[in-house]
């Protein structure tokens, strides 16, 4: 048993400031000042109660103020046409619009009620326009337990619809199931200081895309988020058969934080290995291919990409080095690829990588440039799969722990005695022993 080494966060600490902050709002919250209820047989004229629930979320939403819960009844909510009507083939409509706000600690709370599966199912939706599910522009609002799924794509003039699309800040979107949508599951426009937790994102695919099937329907997406914006942060999440890319973090000027999560078989069409879009685990930033001089950094740590088509980490020509740290490639192609760009529009690689290990596959790409230490490819260190409590690819959609946090497995897990333990360098993170483990897990 190794002993347990206390560490300061050191490096990285407005990341890391701004990631705490967010999780103790979602720790902090006050007691719900009025519980509601929703059900697919229920009323809007009902009193909305557990006896008498109400029928819609539009119904709950017009209710329900900062602090209040409102719980959603197992069952399929089935929707067959948005809200308002589409202005031209080009217009965005939504299923569901959460627009007003709660407050901070006490958010407006849309919570499936305990030990029951809500089904939200926009697969009816014919509406002629662009279509996201949830559209999310209130700002201290929580969603949690809900599954989301059938955001089709009705023409081919857009480039993809949405599950979920944000705009608010600090928001919280916990344990969402979010599939089958005709582009990215969850995708966040222009808010801040959200946390998306322990949610899954897969088997999303744009067949309708304008940009060519596939182009465009990520697991989770970070675009557009202006400069001086809290940082977004996703943690515990899983993200795969996603014709396109598992995380996405093009054209963002404000950090996003990855931790703890997985991602694997993107850039196929769901259920084959039969090609779609680009097939990056996780994308981390980028601008189009351009320089930017805004472009800030950001931090994907403890996560896992295997058999991606393309890259298990990638820079996507980021103009800065974000922190990779922790992390684990495992059959990718290859598993980093820290391909950035410079000032004067050249190829150079960008990234702080330390503690990372890439076994199988193509080990790393574009790492001239970077700053690059401790991790497997830099020591001398012979991989094999007895390193390993298991190397299994199977098993990893296994169904999430009561708390909703990631299923404890053994696949590559680092075995007893494993020569990578206690090879990597001290970031300021918490680790077990004389220094950190390389990879995503550290053995306790």
């Amino acid at each position: 048993m190794k002993h347990t080494i206390l560490t300061r966060a050191l490096l990285g600490s407005a990341v890391l400031a701004s990631a705490v902050g967010i999780v103790a709002v979602v720790a902090g919250e006050s007691s719900a000042a009025a519980a509601y209820y929703v059900a697919p047989a229920g009323n809007d004229s009902a009193a909305g109660t557990q006896a008498a629930p109400w029928k819609t979320i539009a119904k709950a939403q017009s209710v329900a103020k900062a602090g209040d819960t409102v719980y959603f009844r197992g069952g399929t909510y089935a929707f067959t046409k948005a809200n308002t009507t589409c202005s031209s083939q080009t217009a965005r409509v939504d299923g569901v619009t959460l627009n007003k706000s709660g407050a901070s600690g006490n958010p407006i709370r849309y919570w499936a009620a305990p030990g029951e599966k809500p089904v939200f199912d926009f697969s009816k939706m014919n509406d002629d326009c662009r279509l996201k599910g949830f559209s999310v522009t209130g700002s201290w609002i929580h969603l949690k337990g809900l599954e989301i799924s059938g955001v089709k794509q009705n023409n081919k003039l857009n480039a993809e619809s949405w599950g979920v699309w944000i705009s608010g800040s600090n928001n919280t979107f916990e344990q969402l199931n979010i599939h089958h949508n005709m582009g990215t599951g969850l995708f966040i426009n222009g808010g801040g200081g959200n946390l998306v937790l322990n949610s899954d994102a897969h088997d999303n695919y744009d067949t309708n895309s304008s940009d060519g099937p596939g182009e465009n329907a990520d697991g989770f997406g970070n675009h557009y988020v202006k400069a001086g914006a809290a940082t977004n942060v996703f943690k515990g999440c899983r993200a795969w058969w996603n014709a396109d890319d598992g995380f996405d973090l093009i054209s963002t000027y404000a950090p996003v934080l990855i931790e703890n999560s997985w991602a694997w078989l993107n850039g196929y069409q769901p259920g084959t290995t039969t090609s779609a879009g680009n097939g990056n685990g996780y994308k981390v930033g980028g601008y189009g291919g351009d320089y930017d001089a805004a472009a800030v950094k950001h931090t994907v740590r403890f996560s896992v990409a295997f058999n991606n088509k393309a890259a298990g980490f990638y820079a996507n020509h980021h103009p800065v080095a974000s922190d990779f740290f922790n992390n684990t490639g495992f059959g990718n192609h290859p598993n980093f690829n820290m391909l950035g760009i410079d000032s004067s529009g050249a190829a150079a690689g960008r990234g702080n990588l330390r503690n990372n290990l890439a076994y199988t596959g193509t080990l790393t790409s574009n790492m001239s440039g970077t700053s690059a230490a401790n991790n497997s490819w830099n020591l001398s260190i012979a991989l094999s799969n007895s390193l390993f409590q298991s190397v299994s690819t199977t098993g990893w959609d296994a169904a999430r722990q009561a708390d909703g946090s990631l299923p404890a497995l053994k696949h590559l897990r680092l075995a007893t005695g494993s020569t990578l333990i206690d090879k990597g360098v001290n970031v300021g993170l918490p680790f077990q022993g004389k220094a950190p483990d390389l990879g995503a897990f550290e053995q306790s």
